[in-house]
Formats: C-alpha cells, structure tokens, sequence
C-alpha cells in the first residue's frame, strides 16, 4: 500500500503547528483525555506498535528509560509526537508504543539488534525509517556500503521480519535530505537511489510507504530548507511535527 497526499500550504501549517500543540498537551497522554479520533487503517484496540531507525527516529530518547508509552523512551522527534497525538486522541485503544531508534545505525547494524530490540517486543506495526547513514557514512569514509548493499540487507530485514511475526503490519518510510547543512551536491544522484530501494521493498511487501523526501519537497516551497532541518538531516521542530502528521496520515489511509 502507498500513501501520497499532495501538500497545500494550509496542510504544511497544521503540521508545523503540531509540535507548539504537543508540547502544551503532552501530559495529557498519560491523563486520559478522551478526544475524538479519526485515525484508523492500520491500527487497532491493544496494538503494541514500534518506530525503529537511526537518530530522527531516536531523537535524544532515553535508553535507559525504554518503558513504553513514556516521553523519555519516546525522545524529542517524530516519533514522540505521532505516539503522542495517539495516546492523546485514542486511550480506550490502549495502544502500547515503542521508539527503539539509535543514532547513527545503517541497516546492517539494525539487524545485530533485532531480536531484541524488535522480534521481543513482538509489534503488531513496525514503522521503520533508515537510510540517511547508509549513505552519509560511505561519503564520509567511514562505511565502504553500496546502495546494493542497502536494498539487500533491508529485503533480508524484513524477510527475516516476516518470518518471525507473519501478521506484521509494516510501514516503510521514504529517507530524506534537505538541501542544506550537511547536505552538499556530492549527495546525488545517489541518494535517489536509496529512496528508491526502499520504495521497492515496501511495494514487495506491500508495505504502507511514507514519502518523506517528498514531503518535504513540497514544504520547501513554504519555508527554506533549514527551517526544516537545519542541517539538512535532523528535523527540527517543525520539520519533525510534519513528519509525525503526515505518518499519521498514511497510517490512517492504510
């Protein structure tokens, strides 16, 4: 399954509100507060769903706090903030939610993890964002990976994914750069390729796709690039909040 919505100006001003409104009502995730929910699709009463990926995912969470359904565990990112809007907006599903994002992981280093921070915790939606070092690191002679080496150890990922929790529903996320900071013309056309790969692999495994990258292609006709991420990788407030409202969108038309 694929999820495209195209971006108007009045879309990309209700994501980027998300994070100020967050932050106001964050405790009431854990108060209960029974607000009316229109996000359905993949999600259902008692789900344990769980974000993996690398630092946008992490987000400075706490790891040794990794509780579910904590702000700690959860970080500052987009994960917080879609999990939050969650657990604001549907209590009585009693959702039980996971971030085990760690900075600076590539696909293979996922995979040395994954019993534990992944089959264990046995997640009824695996929502999985990875790439950006896959990439990153290989341009800066830390990591001699390919793009090849990228889509095979993902497909084997999942694979082995499936193998273990066959009722999984997955949720593939586009990775993405912005063309600032970091982020230099030395990136592409390479880093097209990684989107595409994982395009691939959640269209094989009929995947929802999440398109970031083209996400924020829009959102830079609004705003310049390192308003929404100031290095061209992280998100910054603004830049998260619109990831989280446009995952919870694709979730949603699931």
């Amino acid at each position: 399954m694929t999820f495209s919505q195209k971006l108007t100006r009045r879309s990309v001003l209700q994501g980027s509100a998300l994070a100020g409104a967050l932050t106001a009502t964050a405790p009431l995730a854990q108060a209960g507060h029974h607000a009316q929910s229109k996000t359905q699709g993949l999600l259902s009463a008692g789900n344990t769903i769980l974000f993996q990926g690398d630092s946008i995912t992490d987000a400075g969470r706490d790891k040794k706090n990794e509780m579910a359904n904590k702000q700690q565990a959860f970080g500052r990112g987009y994960a917080w903030m879609a999990a939050s809007q969650l657990l604001i907006s549907q209590p009585e599903k009693k959702f039980t939610i996971h971030n085990r994002g760690i900075s600076g992981n590539k696909v293979h280093q996922l995979d040395a993890r994954w019993d534990k921070d992944c089959l264990q915790l046995k997640p009824d939606v695996l929502s999985i964002l990875i790439g950006v070092n896959d990439i990153w690191h290989g341009l800066n002679g830390r990591y001699d990976g390919t793009v090849k080496t990228y889509e095979d150890d993902y497909r084997k990922l999942i694979a082995r994914t499936i193998k273990q929790l066959p009722k999984v529903k997955l949720v593939i996320c586009e990775p993405f750069v912005l063309k600032c900071g970091a982020v230099k013309d030395n990136w592409f056309p390479e880093f097209d390729r990684y989107r595409e790969a994982a395009k691939r692999i959640a269209t094989e495994n009929q995947a929802t796709f999440v398109p970031f990258q083209t996400m924020f292609d829009e959102a830079i006709k609004y705003a310049e690039p390192k308003h929404w991420a100031g290095d061209g990788v992280h998100p910054s407030a603004h830049g998260a909040s619109l990831m989280a409202h446009f995952w919870l969108e694709a979730v949603k038309g699931a």
